[in-house]
């Protein structure tokens, strides 16, 4: 029997210390520093290659380096394949985030279903008869997906080893332990070697790997920072569980950008891929309302019609509330007061809210114009005509400054059916024999006299 001994781990970056102590020298936080029993002996987690044939790594001149591109595997989800890509990479380790009831599972059981490759789904949550009411509802019949109810990761590789798979998947790998570590499941120590063993299975075989791993309340994926430095990819699937919606981002990404983004539909069959996000981010009404702009904007390579949403008041306790749901605070803030001192509106004693639709937030300055347009439109009460959308940074001159890939937004805007689009004068658009509209202003107060008179 090997030595047994105890160490100290952070829960919330998994340094390790020799005894206990208040704060984290690491993450500077307190009270996080938890005993976990280690055992060290020697182990062998996935089967080495063979003595004499794995021949050490020699430096090699950066001109003798292969440049051509990796190949990918095709996952049969064009949302996904997008988040990662253009598909998964052999031998690459991706990890999938979100709150518990969002479709982690659903999503990545409906990939496996889809997959033309022999595909192992191990899951130490569910049991085989739940999967398989799962899949049943998914896909009626799948040659290619093998299920395992299993946490042991040697017996996982055991497995592994006589069925030969082409693309494995966990769920999850809080649920996961190794023998040669004493400590429970999910522990800092369990993730950090069970994880360790994945990576050298995936790398050595040229076999994909896909983890569902849990958050914490913060948001931020359970166990010791250092998991998402070990995998290639880090997924976020985020959404609202009372709404149908779902939302694919990218964290970190070693083979893509990490930009993009893929949306779901959460159905009773399963996730429908939204090929068309502005379907959902748009809202459809036979009145005009007040208070409502459409701005373009991008995700990635992505370009999406948003709608805007504002509520102008006067304030009923004195202090005057800002509140946004989907945009930055801060910037709804300055874009009040330089229509204050800028274009001369007096909305200084009023109440301002602002929501994006759909449940999404967006970062790209491009929206400013039609927040713009949003505020001033509830505030005179005088709704935006239908078919107008906007495109514009608000800069605190109360300039409109150009964004980029103007003219990417223009036919966004003008294959969804809009007539006009406001951007800023100084983009050079080169456009020809264009159905919409482009109305280029320099000012917001151009901009109040077009659409308000």
């Amino acid at each position: 029997m090997a030595k047994i001994k105890t160490a100290f781990f952070c829960q919330n970056c998994g340094t390790q210390y020799a005894k206990w102590q208040g704060q984290c020298n690491s993450c500077r936080e307190w009270n996080t520093i938890v005993e976990e029993v280690v055992q060290k002996e020697e182990k062998q987690s996935w089967k080495p290659a063979a003595a004499g044939t794995k021949k050490a790594a020699r430096p090699m001149r950066i001109t003798e380096i292969d440049s051509s591109a990796e190949l990918r595997l095709n996952t049969g989800d064009n949302e996904l394949n997008r988040v990662l890509g253009g598909g998964l990479v052999p031998g690459s380790l991706t990890l999938l985030g979100g709150e518990p009831g969002i479709g982690k599972s659903t999503l990545l059981l409906q990939i496996s279903l889809k997959l033309p490759y022999r595909t192992l789904y191990v899951s130490g949550e569910e049991s085989q008869k739940q999967i398989k009411m799962r899949a049943e509802r998914i896909t009626p019949s799948a040659e290619n997906c093998y299920i395992l109810t299993e946490t042991k990761t040697q017996n996982i590789f055991k497995q592994i080893e006589a069925m030969e798979p082409e693309v494995v998947i966990i769920d999850s790998i809080q649920t996961l332990h190794s023998d040669y570590i004493e400590s429970s499941a999910g522990s800092i120590s369990q993730i950090r070697e069970t994880t360790a063993e994945l990576i050298k299975f995936a790398k050595e075989t040229n076999v994909p790997v896909i983890l569902i791993g849990h958050i914490t309340k913060d948001g931020s994926i359970a166990g010791p920072k250092i998991l998402e430095h070990m995998v290639d990819t880090v997924l976020q699937f985020e959404g609202d569980r009372n709404h149908v919606y779902r939302i694919l981002r990218s964290l970190k990404n070693r083979f893509g950008s990490t930009a993009e983004l893929g949306i779901y539909e959460m159905l009773g069959s399963g996730l429908r891929e939204v090929a068309n996000p502005s379907e959902i981010l748009i809202s459809h009404r036979e009145e005009e309302l007040s208070g409502t702009a459409i701005a373009t904007t991008l995700e990635g390579m992505r370009p999406l019609l948003v709608e805007i949403q504002a509520l102008v008041s006067s304030a009923v306790y004195g202090t005057p509330q800002r509140s946004t749901t989907g945009y930055n605070a801060k910037r709804l803030n300055m874009i009040l007061a330089v229509l204050e001192k800028r274009a001369g509106f007096r909305l200084g004693q009023k109440d301002v809210f602002l929501n994006i639709t759909g449940g999404i937030n967006v970062d790209d300055p491009a929206i400013d114009l039609a927040v713009v347009a949003a505020i001033l439109s509830s505030n005179e009460d005088i709704a935006v005509e239908k078919g107008i959308c906007f495109a514009g940074e608000i800069g605190l001159s109360g300039e409109i400054r150009p964004v980029n890939r103007v003219e990417q937004r223009i036919l966004e805007a003008e294959k969804l059916g809009f007539s006009t689009i406001f951007v800023s004068k100084y983009n050079k658009i080169s456009l020809k024999n264009t159905l919409i509209e482009i109305k280029q202003v320099a000012k917001i107060e151009d901009v109040a006299g077009h659409l308000f008179g």
